[in-house]
């Protein structure tokens, strides 16, 4: 995408973040860093938009912060909770998504929309968009690689809820899977 957006209007674009590690931004483990070091770079600085996740501040607070950001996002659309265009997602090993592990507390949250996710067995605190965010946007798109998991997909698709990935379902949006091979 950073190569190939280059005659994108970056002034239009607002480049969120649907989970971070509770790490620095500099850190190797920080989703920005990632972010920064494969696309963020290569936009032009008078044209870029980021809201960055504060994975060094307190987790509760670095959550209230984002969701507040948000939120202004929202009322400047006139917009009861913000409705995000894109949301690009992947899906882990045991079906997460986002932050969104399997039984931990953010996936029961109905009313919040980014929150400080304890997840127990990394021993370990994320920050993450929660499902009624997710399933506001306009569109999501799960990028995945269809070998490595390929059994755990068809679950996922079939609706079995064990598996978080399986409770992205956009109230009034669509939902695309595109699936691919690691090279």
């Amino acid at each position: 995408m950073a190569r190939l957006g280059k005659s994108l209007d970056w002034s239009k674009v607002i480049i969120t973040f649907g989970d971070e590690r509770c790490v620095p931004p500099s850190d190797p483990e920080s989703n920005y860093r990632m972010a920064l070091e494969t696309l963020i770079r290569f936009i032009p600085s008078e044209q870029r938009k980021v809201l960055r996740m504060r994975g060094e501040l307190d987790p509760e607070v670095a959550a209230t912060q984002y969701e507040g950001e948000l939120d202004s996002l929202a009322a400047k659309r006139s917009e009861e909770i913000y409705r995000h265009d894109l949301i690009l997602l992947g899906i882990g090993e045991d079906g997460h998504t986002a932050s969104l592990f399997p039984e931990t507390k953010a996936l029961t949250e109905t009313k919040r929309r980014v929150v400080a996710n304890f997840v127990p067995k990394m021993e370990t605190w994320r920050l993450t968009f929660t499902l009624p965010l997710i399933n506001q946007a306009r569109r999501v798109c799960f990028l995945a690689d269809a070998k490595k998991h390929a059994e755990l997909i068809e679950a996922v698709l079939n609706g079995d809820t064990q598996y978080p990935s399986a409770r992205v379902q956009p109230l009034s949006g669509a939902l695309t899977w595109i699936l691919g091979q690691a090279a």
